[in-house]
């Protein structure tokens, strides 16, 4: 049963793998930069939407994987979103969702991210689609990386220097924000990480957001290079 279903994924990624790519991130870049934001704003409504998104992007995730292992952890990081999704709706509020909702978004990157890494900077010719998967990737490390900081301040609440971490739909905007500043090595200075654990997770990030390019660069000159020989 369990080799019926990784066959049927595998065909599946055959045939759609690269366009699953492109569409994956389309739905994550709708989702960081527009869907998260709005959400932060106040327009409950859009939760619902980003849901959808997000439940897409797993179900993309599960199809291009062809493993298992990566369904179980990905269907694990959903029942925890849709746990934590119901509670709220039945209106308990706990200081544990936060919690809960980042150890979530943290399976989700690192088995997500074992997928594209593969698809990516896996032997083969580069084209367009592959190119996307990797700024796909790029955007999980950002993501990693905010449920990293959430984890740490929901165990140390002074960690980071203006961020609040309350459970609102405000503090995913604003963990995205920092991180991918971070990441970016940007640095405008309104948030900043206080704690010593923080300012190590923060080094780590920017140093990965400057080896990415580089590393990924030479990985895709590579690829083409061998794909072209005769």
């Amino acid at each position: 049963m369990n080799s019926r279903f990784e066959q049927t994924l595998r065909r599946l990624n055959e045939r759609h793998g690269d366009a699953f790519l492109t569409m994956l991130t389309v739905l994550l870049v709708l989702l960081m930069f527009v869907l998260v934001p709005i959400i932060a704003a106040g327009s409950a409504p859009t939760q619902i939407l980003a849901g959808l998104v997000a439940l897409t992007l797993i179900v993309g995730a599960v199809t291009m994987s062809g493993n298992l292992t990566v369904f179980v952890v990905l269907l694990v990081a959903l029942v925890i979103q849709v746990g934590v999704a119901v509670s709220r709706f039945a209106g308990a509020h706990s200081s544990h969702h936060l919690y809960l909702l980042a150890l979530a978004w943290l399976m989700f990157t690192v088995a997500f991210g074992w997928v594209v890494a593969r698809a990516v900077f896996g032997p083969g010719r580069v084209t367009v689609h592959r190119i996307v998967g990797a700024v796909f990737l790029y955007l999980l490390i950002a993501i990693a990386f905010a449920s990293l900081f959430a984890l740490l301040g929901y165990f140390i609440p002074n960690a980071f220097s203006g961020i609040a971490f309350v459970d609102t739909p405000r503090l995913t905007g604003t963990l995205f924000y920092f991180s991918i500043v971070t990441l970016t090595s940007t640095g405008y200075g309104d948030l900043f990480p206080v704690h010593p654990i923080a300012r190590s997770l923060c080094n780590l990030e920017t140093i990965l957001g400057q080896l990415y390019p580089a590393t990924l660069l030479a990985r895709l000159v590579s690829l083409e290079v061998v794909a072209r020989r005769p």
